[in-house]
């Protein structure tokens, strides 16, 4: 059944194809390895990017938050609701996962009956100014360490002032 023959080949095979793996790998290696004679070589065509331009790509015009928020849709705020309406809800004193955010712009960061908030907005007297908001939206986690909340926030500030300029409307 298992005789001297069978293992011989079987070990055979097992050392061949070892042996090609290993000459493939020298192989790839000898020809994309970036350490030798040949890594010095100039590239042939090289692609500007304007990386070497007079102008620092990390300054980024600064956008008056007001202005956005004047100019912001709020029929487009009410899209961007969906993602808060899992763990939110806009009906006065109906808490979800998170307090209820009617009336949010203008209200005690704390302020909301039966919720219990997590430290960092339990005992602040702030209020929910829309730049607060703006800042809470772009990081939860970063503007209020120890937040519950798991969003990781909203990138575009336009979105933030559409979602803020309709939270501002809901209580009208």
């Amino acid at each position: 059944m298992f005789d001297t023959m069978t293992f011989t080949k079987t070990m055979g095979a097992l050392c061949g194809a070892l042996l090609i793996f290993l000459l493939g790998k020298w192989a790839a290696e000898e020809l994309y390895h970036t350490d030798g004679p040949h890594s010095a070589r100039e590239q042939a065509y090289v692609i500007d990017t304007g990386a070497d331009a007079d102008t620092d790509v990390g300054d980024v015009a600064e956008v008056d938050f007001s202005l956005l928020l004047a100019e912001a849709d709020p029929s487009r705020g009410e899209r961007l609701w969906r993602q808060c309406a899992a763990c939110h809800s806009l009906e006065d004193g109906r808490n979800g996962t998170g307090p209820h955010l009617y009336g949010i712009v203008g209200r005690g960061k704390g302020d909301v009956e039966g919720y219990g908030f997590s430290d960092v907005f339990a005992d602040n007297p702030d209020i929910w100014t829309p730049e607060n908001l703006n800042a809470f939206l772009e990081n939860p986690r970063g503007y209020a360490p120890g937040t519950k909340m798991a969003y990781a926030g909203m990138r575009a500030v336009e979105d933030r002032a559409a979602l803020i300029a309709y939270l501002d409307t809901v209580d009208e």
